[in-house]
């Protein structure tokens, strides 16, 4: 009987999804994640390391792997942020002050404060987005980017230098001890920027996804049975062309946020993906095409009545980042391949078996697909 309530709940609210108009961006349900989930969005956490920014042209980028007591230095500032954007997208109003609000392949964005239904953020970029123009000399006092030397893909960019979801964000000006990012920060030229990449002690072996209307969002533990922490309110058949795509491989995560889990489909320097989101995201105003095409699958709480997913862990928040590595099936780095994840798929309910590469905008590529999941790091080697 549950199965059915479930199963009927989530044709309603697809049904809902398809034909609603664009409307308002939904803010933050404030009651909080569900009982299921309750443990994940309260975690023990462990800190991985450090990254610390200069924000000035030429300052230094370290990484410290001991709390702050040494610096070695992975790479350096090619322009510095000077503003703030004060219209964030839409999924930045779900994410915390003073921290990483999402991170991908091809941007990390930080959340400063809230301004109406969207985040005020800066944003750390790789070198690929760097594009001075001609007043130079000026222009950090109007960008809201830190643009670094770092390719798209590694290191702070979907490396194993890069953060999660809720990273602390902390700031040193004018010679002062590290301290959280004030209410009201906005850059300024010397400014030091340290993201403390941590984990939750307690983490997943996988998450999988069930592709049918009402299919069941589980996690599994060692030693535990996998629990469900969402249904799937809208299945995904197809693959899009998501940007970001061109710099993660086949099977790998490319971006995660407080609305979003993009996996690339396509191999590194081309373009194709899929993406994951919850339920009022996908009711936010430049999400309309997710209510009919077919790139993307919508996910909601295990319960009519639950709180919506958005800014939500395990999905969400806290547990998944884009680290990905170019030759992780070689044999020399199979210990990155365990500190890697991993998208895979099942079709028609057989094995599992790599993500089949698509690029483009294929809007039936998986006609077959009935499951999907996300392999979590075995082994952290950072």
């Amino acid at each position: 009987m549950k199965r059915i309530l479930v199963t009927m709940f989530a044709v309603v609210t697809a049904a809902a999804l398809l034909s609603a108009e664009p409307g308002l961006a939904v803010l933050p349900d404030m009651r909080g994640p569900t009982d299921a989930v309750s443990a994940e969005n309260s975690p023990e956490m462990i800190e991985l390391f450090r990254v610390r920014f200069d924000n000035k042209k030429d300052g230094d980028i370290n990484i410290s792997r001991d709390g702050g007591a040494g610096w070695e230095k992975i790479g350096r500032v090619l322009i510095a942020a000077g503003a703030v954007n004060p219209s964030g997208y839409t999924a930045s109003g779900w994410a915390p002050a003073g921290s990483v609000a999402a991170t991908a392949v091809n941007a990390v964005h930080i959340k400063l404060r809230q301004n109406a239904d969207r985040g005020v953020l800066i944003s750390i970029l790789p070198k690929e987005f760097y594009a001075p123009p001609q007043d130079y000399n000026s222009y950090y006092s109007r960008n809201s980017s830190i643009v670094t030397n770092m390719r798209a893909g590694t290191s702070f960019f979907g490396g194993g230098e890069s953060p999660f979801i809720g990273c602390p964000v902390l700031l040193e000006r004018d010679g002062s001890a590290p301290a959280p990012l004030p209410d009201d920060y906005v850059p300024r030229d010397g400014d030091a920027l340290t993201v403390v990449v941590e984990r939750p002690a307690e983490y997943p072996s996988e998450i999988v996804f069930e592709n049918r209307f009402g299919g069941f969002v589980t996690a599994k533990y060692a030693g535990s049975e996998p629990k469900i922490i969402a249904q799937v309110l809208k299945p995904f058949f197809g693959v899009g062309r998501f940007g970001g795509s061109l710099y993660a491989g086949t099977g790998r995560i490319r971006a995660n946020h407080t609305g979003v889990i993009c996996v690339s489909t396509s191999p590194t320097g081309e373009i194709g993906g899929f993406q994951i989101i919850p339920d009022n995201h996908a009711m936010s105003p430049e999400m309309w095409t997710a209510r009919s095409l077919t790139q993307w699958m919508v996910v909601g709480p295990p319960s009519v009545t639950d709180p919506s997913l958005e800014g939500v862990a395990p999905l969400f928040r806290y547990f998944i980042r884009p680290v990905h590595y170019r030759d992780d099936f070689s044999k020399k780095t199979m210990d990155r391949l365990l500190g890697s994840f991993i998208v895979q798929v099942r079709l028609d309910g057989g094995e599992w078996i790599r993500m089949p590469e698509f690029t483009g905008r294929v809007d039936d590529a998986f006609k077959k697909l009935s499951h999907v999941r996300i392999l979590f790091p075995l082994e952290w080697k950072e």
